[in-house]
């Protein structure tokens, strides 16, 4: 049967289906969901992946192994190129239940950031306050684990048969650019059928892509030599290489400007500076680091050339120090990711979850890069994003927090998303 027939509505599927949809909406609210969410804040997930992974997944197992799901844990291969994963360490794990249907991939990541200054709240330990919950992670992939957990929990509850075989990814990457995890699951084609990221945000959108992202930083080093004087120290030798940086900005912002019309255009960007102390005449070294989006047009390693010819001619006068570039993070191009035969029923499901009009859902970019771009490389085309991100809920920030209302809201669009039913209910 393919996925157009599935979309359609066809003989085969139990219509009664209908009515336990229905059945099992109310219920996710006593499926222990807030429990479960409460186990995964509770673990600081912002260290290294081997001090959290063990407690992480000892969760997981217990959540998902009574919905009948088995768990494959992944470590990092060896000599892995482009990564920074210690070889043999944890870097996911894959929970699938299998029944032979076609399968639909949900993507999670297991990390978060460092808490931060600015809580009010222990940003480890979830806190209720109303509807809202706090604690670090709430936002973003434990709030959505939480929902899909409640989602499985409520059909199986009913008897809802689903249409999907759910396969769960949990990657244990670190927030350092090179997401070795999901690059590893995506080059095994150990990600099938199409791909669900809940880690978005919690609007009627309809995503269209986005950028490819490069993260370069840059260092100046060099001893104080005899006569400081007579040459520039890694600070001061900073300032051509801006200079020669903001001319290629202005030629990347003009060519993007000349091209096609696109919602989301090339840029590059300084993020920081930092050398020297006030107690020392001579800093001994100075870094920045760039960043650089590119289109899906451009090629990356062009790109990475085109910086590093840039850098270099900046530090020509510079030969007294050493010039070191490193790769601190890349994410490639998501381009199209709705162009597929899914999208039209994962809308459908946002609209009975959350409520949304149809006639809300707006087709939308993103300029911030997304490791989903090597699951795209890869070969899988269409990947859906939803999730629980608004921006009064300060995710990243301190104090994040969630509601009740939009974990169940994405809880019942997982639920109508996968369930067996011919045709989702209008809102």
């Amino acid at each position: 049967m393919t996925d157009g027939e599935f979309l359609a509505g066809h003989s085969l599927y139990d219509h009664a289906d209908l009515d336990r949809l229905s059945l099992a909406a109310p219920l996710l609210g006593a499926t222990g969901w807030i429990d479960g969410l409460a186990r995964l804040v509770n673990i600081d997930c912002s260290g290294q992946p081997s001090s959290c992974f063990g407690d992480y997944t000892d969760v997981l197992r217990d959540m998902f192994t009574p919905l009948g799901f088995s768990f494959r844990r992944l470590s990092a291969p060896a000599g892995e190129r482009g990564t920074s994963a210690r070889s043999g360490a944890d870097i996911g794990m894959v929970a699938a239940r299998r029944t032979g249907r076609r399968v639909c991939t949900i993507y999670f990541r297991m990390n978060s950031l460092p808490a931060g200054e600015g809580w009010t709240r222990p940003p480890f330990a979830l806190t209720r306050q109303s509807s809202r919950l706090y604690g670090r992670g709430t936002t973003e992939m434990k709030g959505a684990i939480a929902a899909v957990w409640a989602a499985l929990r409520a059909a199986d509850a009913v008897g809802l048969g689903l249409g999907y075989d759910p396969v769960l990814v949990f990657c244990a990457d670190r927030s350092d650019g090179h997401h070795p995890g999901l690059r590893r699951m995506a080059s095994e084609g150990l990600l099938e059928g199409h791909v669900m990221c809940l880690d978005g945000p919690a609007t009627p959108r309809i995503w269209s892509g986005s950028l490819g992202s490069i993260h370069l930083s840059v260092s100046l080093e060099g001893p104080e030599p005899p006569d400081p004087t007579s040459v520039a120290n890694p600070v001061e030798a900073m300032a051509p290489l801006m200079a020669r940086l903001m001319r290629l900005k202005e030629e990347i912002e003009a060519g993007a400007s000349e091209s096609e019309q696109e919602d989301l255009r090339a840029a590059l960007s300084v993020s920081s500076i930092h050398g020297g102390t006030p107690e020392t005449d001579w800093p001994t070294h100075c870094r920045l680091l760039l960043h650089r989006s590119y289109t899906a047009r451009e090629d990356f390693d062009a790109v990475l050339d085109e910086l590093q010819a840039a850098i270099h001619e900046g530090c020509a006068e510079a030969s007294h120090l050493n010039v070191k570039t490193s790769l601190s993070g890349h994410c490639a191009p998501v381009q199209d990711p709705d162009q597929g035969p899914n999208w039209p029923r994962w809308t459908q499901a946002l609209s009975w979850g959350f409520g949304y009009p149809a006639a809300k859902f707006r087709r939308i970019g993103s300029r911030e890069g997304s490791p989903l771009g090597f699951v795209q490389q890869a070969g899988v085309q269409e990947l859906l994003l939803g999730g629980l991100r608004r921006a009064a809920c300060t995710p990243h920030g301190p104090d994040e927090f969630t509601t009740v209302e939009d974990v169940e809201a994405l809880a019942r669009s997982v639920l109508a998303y996968l369930a067996e039913v011919p045709e989702i209910p209008s809102y």
